[in-house]
C-alpha cells in the first residue's frame, strides 16, 4: 500500500513511496493534460471534432463509448476527455493518445513539465487481458499528488480548459467505494480511478485512487493511494483505500 498527501501548504507526506506502483487507469489525468497542453498550444477549442473509427472501438475492453456509438463518429475533444476521466473510456483514452502523438508524446510531455516519478510506455490497447503489460505504467504515489496539487494551484493552461477538467474530475463515476466513501456526503472530490485485472496466481495488480479534496474551510489537498500486488478482493481493497481517506479527512478537517 503507497500513499501520499500533499497539503494545502505544500508538505507532503508519504507511506511506502520507495517503488513505483502500476498506474492502470489513473495515467489517464495525466493523458488528458497532455491532450489539453496541445489544444491550448494549437489554440483550438473543447468543441473541435475529430473522427473516431469502428476499428477504434475494441471488443474486449471498458468503452461507453462503444456502447453508445458501436459505429464511432465525429466527437469533440470534450466528449472524449469526459468519455475518458469521467468514465474511464479505455477507447477514447486510445484514440486521444493517437491524436497527440502515441505513448512517447505522453511519456515526453510529463517529462517536460517536468515531473519526475512517472513512466507511462503502454496503451490501452496494450493493456488489454495481459497483465504483464498492466505493470509497465507506473508511478510514485507522490509523483502523482504532486502534480494534481500544481494541477489545482498552477496554470499549466489557460482557465478555460483547467476549469473543464476539474469538473469533469468532479464528475468521476468510477471507484465510488474507494476515496469518495471515506469522506462525508456533500464534500467536493476530484478524482481519477484504476482497477487492474488478476494475474493467472489471482493477485489483484493494482487497485487506485487520485484525488484532490476540499475542505470545510476552503482549504484542500492531493491525496493518492495505491493497493498494488493484492490477493485481497475488490471490495477489500476499496474499503482500504476508503479507510485511508476517512482517516486523512478526519485529521485536516479537525485542524
Amino acid at each position: 500500500v503507497g500513499v501520499a498527501v500533499v497539503f494545502e501548504e505544500g508538505d507532503t507526506l508519504v507511506v511506502n513511496n520507495a517503488c513505483r506502483y502500476p498506474t492502470m487507469s489513473v495515467y489517464k489525468f495525466h493523458q488528458a493534460l497532455a491532450v489539453l497542453d496541445r489544444l491550448d498550444r494549437s489554440g483550438l477549442p473543447l468543441a473541435t471534432r475529430i473522427q473516431v473509427l469502428r476499428s477504434d472501438l475494441l471488443p474486449d475492453t471498458w468503452s461507453p463509448l462503444r456502447e453508445a456509438h458501436p459505429a464511432g463518429g465525429r466527437f469533440s475533444f470534450g466528449e472524449l476527455l469526459h468519455y475518458t476521466v469521467a468514465e474511464s473510456d479505455n477507447c477514447a483514452c486510445d484514440r486521444l493518445i493517437r491524436e497527440i502523438g502515441g505513448i512517447g508524446a505522453l511519456q515526453r510531455y510529463v517529462e517536460g513539465l517536468p515531473a519526475e516519478g512517472l513512466d507511462f510506455r503502454m496503451t490501452e490497447r496494450e493493456m488489454s487481458g495481459a497483465p504483464d503489460a498492466q505493470r509497465r505504467n507506473r508511478a510514485t504515489p507522490e509523483a502523482m499528488a504532486l502534480l494534481l496539487d500544481r494541477f489545482r494551484h498552477d496554470s499549466l493552461f489557460a482557465s478555460e480548459y483547467r476549469d473543464f477538467l476539474w469538473q469533469t474530475l468532479c464528475t468521476t463515476t468510477t471507484g465510488m467505494n474507494k476515496l469518495r466513501a471515506g469522506l462525508p456526503d456533500g464534500t467536493t472530490i476530484g478524482h481519477k480511478t484504476g482497477s487492474s485485472d488478476r494475474d493467472a496466481r489471482g493477485v489483484k495488480i493494482a487497485d487506485n485512487d487520485l484525488g484532490y479534496v476540499e475542505l470545510p474551510d476552503g482549504s484542500g489537498y492531493a491525496i493518492c493511494v495505491y493497493v498494488a500486488e493484492t490477493a485481497l478482493s475488490d471490495g477489500e481493497t476499496a474499503a482500504l483505500i476508503a479507510e485511508i481517506s476517512r482517516l486523512v479527512w478526519q485529521r485536516l478537517s479537525a485542524e
